[in-house]
């Protein structure tokens, strides 16, 4: 997991996570990161590996979110051929090849209530079982997990194992957002604009200009440190010109007078009045916004996102972030409620 970008900051709160993380490396027990989307949970874990006793095995990475819920045991396990449809040979897992190394679940949240199961397992015991195999398999793995999901808040609610989540966090080392490392931002934005300037053949780094860094620092970053590093690359393309500061930044990419309109959702005039009113009384809208705030606007249209992000942000909390039982809750597909998140940036 070579990462090009490095730990760049000079805030308190930044570096005493690094050090955290640094005193934490040559213990062999697991380790829980912990931060928004876009702080650096992967070069916390790269971090943890290279400083560990480990640090020549191998650094294997799984994003438990990126995989379907029926093939995540199979990826992190391995199956044997035959064990389901389409498994036409013998693989090994994730765990497998991480052996004598780390290896670095990301998004650990997500993780189903059998792999959890069979997780703990592996933790506990130092051997995992292939899919379709009765014969288990020693390894020697160091686990490294990242989240930005309350994972004793789910403990509690029971969507997440109590006990995975006790062997799981011998030390937990938890990232601070960009808008709290104070004087980082301008740091950053220095050494993102001077790579870019070098990568487009400028002769030197004009800097930014006093506006852009004005507007900089008043953006509240709920990307983070990746968000930044996208809008300071994307304003030294855009501006164009090596001799000037550079001072003009674009946080929104997809802001445009032409921007494609959603088409309205269509309404089922013969709808049950008895089933819509049950249906009203299970919406999370209800304890989000009291339709009255939305009386007097100047734009309807963004009262109506506003209205629907709210909708979309208390669904997400009370299935405590996980996206399929969203989807299920509002009545969604998990494509529509994938969408939905990206256009309102809510996707973490």
């Amino acid at each position: 997991m070579e990462r090009e970008s490095q730990f760049i900051g000079e805030s308190g709160a930044f570096l005493d996570a690094v050090e955290k993380a640094s005193r934490a490396a040559p213990l062999d027990r697991p380790v829980l990161v912990v931060g928004e989307r876009g702080t650096g949970k992967e070069l916390i874990a790269e971090r943890l590996h290279r400083l560990s006793m480990r640090w020549d095995g191998p650094l294997i990475t799984l994003n438990c979110a990126a995989m379907p819920e029926t093939l995540i045991e199979a990826e992190l396990f391995g199956h044997e051929a035959g064990a389901f449809t389409g498994a036409t040979k013998a693989r090994a897992g994730r765990f497998e090849e991480a052996d004598g190394g780390t290896l670095f679940l990301d998004e650990l949240g997500t993780l189903s209530s059998g792999a959890q199961e069979r997780l703990l397992r592996a933790v506990e015991y130092g051997e995992i079982t292939r899919i379709g195999s009765s014969r288990p398999t020693r390894v020697d793995v160091r686990i490294v997990a990242a989240t930005n999901a309350d994972l004793p808040q789910m403990a509690e609610d029971g969507s997440f194992r109590a006990d995975l989540l006790d062997r799981l966090s011998f030390e937990v080392v938890t990232l601070p957002p960009l808008r709290v490392r104070e004087g980082d931002i301008g740091v950053l934005a220095d050494y993102f604009g001077r790579r870019m300037a070098a990568e487009l053949e400028w002769p030197a780094w004009p800097g930014m200009g006093q506006l852009a860094r004005e507007a900089l620092d008043r953006h509240e970053w709920p990307g983070n440190v990746r968000e930044l590093r996208n809008v300071i690359e994307r304003a030294v393309y855009q501006w164009g010109d090596a001799d000037r500061a550079v001072d003009h930044v674009v946080f929104d990419p997809f802001a445009s007078p032409w921007k494609p309109k959603e088409k309205p959702a269509k309404i089922d005039a013969d709808s049950d009045s008895s089933s819509s009113s049950e249906s009203e009384a299970r919406s999370p809208e209800k304890s989000v916004e009291p339709m009255h705030d939305f009386v007097a606007i100047d734009d309807m249209k963004e009262a109506v996102e506003a209205f629907e992000k709210r909708i979309l942000e208390a669904a997400l909390a009370k299935s405590r972030y996980n996206q399929r039982q969203t989807a299920k809750a509002l009545n969604l597909t998990y494509d529509q409620l994938r969408h939905s998140l990206k256009r309102h940036d809510l996707l973490g």
